[in-house]
């Protein structure tokens, strides 16, 4: 294994563009911070970490500025959003303004804020934070899981810095044990 400084020759912003051929969900984490102030997040960055226990994870920017607050929250929520969410997601994309702002919202079972339209909403403990270079990594340990369950239900795409659809219900078949070999279990 290779470590140490090496010499690059590419720049932050051609690894940004590389990044963005990896079509990601889009989620926005939601939490009650210090004092009772309601704080949220849009992240790319989500992933499942384990079954058993378990556990997924998110980035936080240290950079933002709500960074504090979130190294210090015992619960939040990752809510999964949906095809007609992208206005909220650029809400909560921005660093000013009011995010709650015409948000429908349900107080889940650790009393963190969850999207009430969101097709899946993760409620989370506090497990681990790890250094992430210029993020923190916090990984939570699921608690209740909410699940929209319609026919309709169609997840917002990011690709190459845009949100997209997916294309219509054209599908290509699975193998049959694709959940072990997608998540290298």
């Amino acid at each position: 294994m290779r470590t140490g400084s090496a010499t690059r020759d590419f720049s932050a912003q051609d690894l940004r563009e590389a990044l963005g051929f990896f079509a990601t969900g889009i989620a926005v984490v939601t939490a009650v911070a210090d004092g009772g102030n309601r704080i949220g997040a849009t992240v790319s960055s989500f992933n499942s970490v384990s079954l058993d226990p378990p556990l997924v994870l998110f980035s936080m920017a240290r950079s933002s500025r709500a960074f504090a607050a979130w190294q210090s929250v015992v619960h939040f929520a990752v809510n999964v959003l949906s095809e007609g969410q992208d206005a909220l997601s650029s809400k909560f994309a921005r660093a000013l303004g009011d995010k709650w702002e015409g948000a429908r919202c349900l107080e889940g079972e650790t009393g963190v804020p969850l999207l009430a339209d969101s097709l899946a909403a993760f409620e989370c403990a506090r497990y681990a934070n790890y250094d992430g270079g210029d993020h923190i990594i916090i990984v939570g340990r699921v608690c209740n899981v909410r699940v929209r369950k319609r026919a309709d239900a169609v997840p917002l795409i990011f690709f190459r810095s845009k949100y997209r659809r997916l294309a219509g219900e054209a599908s290509v078949e699975a193998p049959p044990d694709a959940d072990r070999l997608l998540h290298g279990w």
